[in-house]
């Protein structure tokens, strides 16, 4: 998958692709059905199939106090893209300039003259330009008069609820995962690097990996049983574990941190790339009176988490 960051300059063989169009926070079974979309007519046109996303998103631009809000940060969604078989990630930096591109230039720059797109698909909600000015009406009657085609797919509901990045937030925010894990289609994981903390839970005969949440949503603080891909170094791998996400009240931390325990791992993974998955959330975080009663929590924890992901069907 090649990555572009600039409309202007898109490298010879990049253009004339089918876009799909939209921010794909979270990249859920919804945003699925507009890029299988994209894909299916790439195919049938012979064209790159491309994406079109915002970095940084739109939101972050216009409320940079506000607490962190995505599901899956640039890496993770450029991770899942490329998997989706996306040729080309087109991520064009939301600045003041964008910003304030009316509708009707937004088409005409970045569509037409830039990308040259031949044909682009949008969800039924899509909004863009200046003041979110444009929808889907504005978009296909822009294709009609600039000549590329236009899809808008309807909205896309599962068990009778509709494939929300805005829903799969709440689940996360009130402990369900595995309720998020529906309507993403994936479990929701948290990708950074591993840090050196404190090393106290190696003290007690449960060594943690540090994970900073960074630009993540904050999920329901508490414990959860956790799959770990270790993506680069020696210990490159899957493992099953037990994590914590929280402020860490025994110590009186405030920060919020993500610690996750690998089972039966005992290695050096200071600095690696790790992604978390969330399977399921086990117990809310609470302060405990001393190390020893801390200690055989975390071993009821590592059980009920061992037991969790070992009834999971396999390649889950």
């Amino acid at each position: 998958m090649q990555i572009i960051r600039h409309h202007e300059h898109v490298p010879p063989g990049l253009t004339g692709g089918v876009y799909a169009l939209g921010n794909f926070d979270g990249v859920h079974l919804g945003h699925r059905k507009v890029i299988g979309e994209a894909a299916r007519l790439a195919a049938e046109l012979g064209v790159p199939l491309g994406v079109l996303v915002f970095e940084p998103h739109p939101q972050q631009f216009f409320f940079p106090d506000k607490p962190f809000f995505r599901l899956t940060p640039f890496r993770a969604k450029a991770r899942l893209l490329e998997k989706l078989g996306v040729d080309v990630l087109a991520a064009l930096p939301f600045d003041q300039r964008m910003s304030q591109k009316l509708a009707p230039e937004f088409v005409l720059d970045v569509l037409v003259d830039g990308l040259r797109a031949v044909h682009v698909v949008a969800g039924y909600d899509f909004r863009f330009g200046k003041g979110r000015g444009g929808d889907a009406a504005t978009l296909a009657y822009m294709g009609e008069m600039e000549g590329f085609g236009v899809d808008i797919v309807p909205e896309v509901r599962g068990d009778g609820e509709a494939y929300s990045s805005t829903r799969i937030r709440e689940l996360l925010a009130k402990g369900d995962p595995r309720g998020a894990a529906k309507l993403l289609g994936h479990w929701w994981t948290v990708e950074t690097h591993i840090q050196q903390g404190d090393q106290r839970g190696r003290t007690i005969g449960f060594p943690t990996a540090n994970l900073p949440l960074e630009d993540h949503v904050e999920p329901a603080l508490g414990v959860y049983a956790v799959k770990v891909e270790i993506e680069d170094g020696p210990h490159r791998g899957s493992y099953d574990g037990v994590a914590n996400v929280g402020r860490r009240p025994t110590f009186d931390k405030q920060d919020v941190l993500l610690e996750a325990h690998i089972f039966d791992f005992d290695g050096d993974i200071y600095g690696a790339h790790a992604a978390v998955s969330f399977v399921e959330y086990l117990r809310p975080e609470r302060k405990f009176d001393g190390l020893e009663s801390l200690k055989a929590q975390i071993a009821k924890d590592s059980e009920q988490a061992r037991a969790v992901l070992a009834a999971l069907p396999a390649g889950a």
